[in-house]
Order: C-alpha cells, then structure tokens, then sequence
C-alpha cells in the first residue's frame, strides 16, 4: 500500500523546488534488466568481472537488488541468456565497470538483511513472529495482503554521485598546457588530492544540510527530517564511498533498514505479539512511493579543502581549494525476499 503522491510532501511540491524528482513507473517485464525468470536460456550463475574481481552470483539473487544498482551496474542492460563461456559451463563472465567493495557492500548488507528478518533453519526470524499479528478490517495496515511491510524486509537505498571541479588561481603551479590541452603534473596532483580531501567528507546530511541553510528549502529539510525518522541518524557516514578511477568522481552508498513501526517484544521467548505504531508505519508507507521507482536530486555545492601546496612542497604545507561539486542523489526503496542467496 502507499499514499497517492497528492500527499507525500516530496513528490507534491513545485519541480524547481522539489529535492526529489520520481522517475515514471516502468514496464519491467520486457526490460533487459528484468527478463523473464522461467525461459531456460537464462544462466543459473553469473560470474561478474568487476574491475579484475570475480563475483559469482545466482541470478535470483542480482535481480532482487534495487533498480538503481542494476542500472549502475549495467546502464546499457543485461541480457541474461548470454551465451555461457566455454570455461565456466553454465557460469557466464560479464564484464563490469563498477567498484567492487561497492558491491561486496551491498551484498553483505542484503544477506544479513535477509538472515535477520527471515531467520536460520535453527533461528526464526522476525517474519514468523509478523505473522501472528491479528488483521483488523479497519485497519489496511494489518492486513499482509495490503502492506508488504509486513512480510517482506525494507531497506532505503540512498546512493550519491559527485563531480568535482577543482579552481585553480591565477599564476599558481597547478594549469592547463595551452598548446596541448592537458592538465600538468600540478594539475594532475591538485585534481587528485581535492578528491582524497572529499572523499574524507564522509557525514551523509552536511551537504544537503548547507544546502538546505543557504537556500531555506523547507521540502529538503523535510526529507532529511523523514529519513532520519525512517532509520537514519543525522550524525550518519557513508556506508560505502571512494574515488572513481581515472575520473574526478566520488560515488557513495548508503544502506538502512526501514523503520516501519512494527513493535517487537524484547524477548521472543514470551511469546508476546508485535503491534504496530501507527504513526511510524505511516512514514514508512510514504516511502514506499520508491519502490522500483528510484528518485533523483541534482544540486551544485561550493566547498573549500585543505591540499598540499605542490608536489614538492614540505609535509604539512597546503593551500586552500575552493571545489565546485554536483551532487546527485538516488533514493529508492528495496523490499528483500526470503529466497536471496548468498554469494559463493
């Protein structure tokens, strides 16, 4: 169940002030990303290449990740019936440009999702103690057939790419060879040490925040209100944030259970029923508005860092570099199955 988007104050605003821009609902069934699961030219087992490290993965399991990561891991798509290479047998080897500590991110934190809320063969999960809570017909909340926050575990998917433009001063060592176009070894160096200094900028809300107080947008401070009320803390870091290779990219991801107000007793040994707070449950409905419709915010950001003066200079010695960044923001919903498997 969710709330028509008339009522969600993120996706009813003005689009010159909205923080949040949804994508149109699309047809998955004919997408390459999503190919049909009961064809038998589809492989088993997929062995992804990213960047020199292999990860085998059930194809089960890579369609159950979000729309947003699949589309950063295949923005061309992925046709799944590829034919199988002649070392692997069924495994087939796809080539793929994304970071592999990113993905090694997101499939720990998918499996441990998945073992906490559906439980071990010796351990029952929160999902067998969901079962138990009564439906009340004036109640759609309680109903498993109309929440699917009762059966299933959400996770808010919260990704950032930045682009970054160092600006450099007028006579200083870091420029531009006028006859050939290329940056030079100042340059080089400046541009990558910018990017090491917000690397280290790992706080999730200070830019927004600045933002926010430059600006006075109030829907964006709504939304940094709504997700710290549904499972992100203010003070939070990136789960996941490093440099792109050879490109003055930063790309980030966040991961956090959704806070859907179902009440649990302290100890399951009671054998207490968990209830449902109203209020909370609500919140977490809004976001099921990006449920396989991931969300997007563009904004530039103008911050200065500490680098160091030169590629000679002394240990310790650094200038001041105003840095130009543009900042986009995906925010999806991610609801995970009892059947993922993990990787091996």
């Amino acid at each position: 169940m969710s709330l028509p988007a008339s009522s969600n104050p993120i996706t009813s605003v003005a689009p010159s002030s909205s923080p949040i821009t949804s994508v149109q609902p699309t047809s998955y069934g004919g997408s390459p990303l999503y190919p049909q699961s009961n064809n038998p030219q589809l492989l088993s087992r997929l062995n992804l290449d990213l960047r020199g490290k292999i990860f085998p993965v059930e194809r089960e399991t890579l369609m159950l990740l979000p729309e947003s990561v699949l589309l950063g891991l295949f923005p061309q798509g992925l046709i799944l019936s590829k034919p199988a290479s002649w070392e692997g047998g069924d495994d087939g080897v796809f080539t793929v440009d994304f970071d592999p500590d990113c993905f090694q991110y997101i499939l720990s934190f998918w499996s441990s999702a998945q073992t906490a809320f559906y439980g071990t063969p010796t351990s029952p999960g929160l999902f067998h103690s969901q079962q138990s809570i009564p439906s009340n017909p004036s109640d759609p909340t309680s109903d498993q057939s109309q929440n699917p926050l009762l059966s299933k575990q959400a996770i808010i998917v919260l990704r950032e790419e930045l682009e970054y433009f160092s600006i450099t001063k007028s006579g200083g060592l870091a420029k531009t060879d006028m006859t050939t176009g290329l940056p030079n070894e100042e340059l080089k160096a400046l541009k990558k040490n910018c990017g090491q200094a917000l690397e280290n900028k790992k706080s999730i809300f200070a830019a927004l925040e600045r933002n926010v107080s430059s600006v006075g947008n109030a829907a964006e401070a709504h939304l940094i209100d709504m997700l710290c009320m549904s499972g992100f803390n203010r003070s939070d870091s990136w789960g996941f944030r490093a440099c792109e290779p050879s490109r003055n990219v930063i790309t980030s991801m966040a991961l956090v259970l959704l806070k859907t107000g179902i009440m649990h007793p302290e100890d399951p040994k009671d054998g207490g029923v968990p209830w449902i707070d109203a209020q909370q449950m609500s919140t977490a409905q809004k976001l099921l508005l990006f449920w396989r419709k991931p969300a997007r915010k563009c904004w530039w950001d103008g911050v200065e860092v500490q680098v160091p003066a030169s590629t000679s200079s002394k240990s310790g010695e650094t200038i001041n570099v105003k840095v130009w960044a543009r900042r986009v923001w995906t925010l999806e919903l991610s609801l995970v199955s009892g059947i993922l498997t993990e990787c091996g």
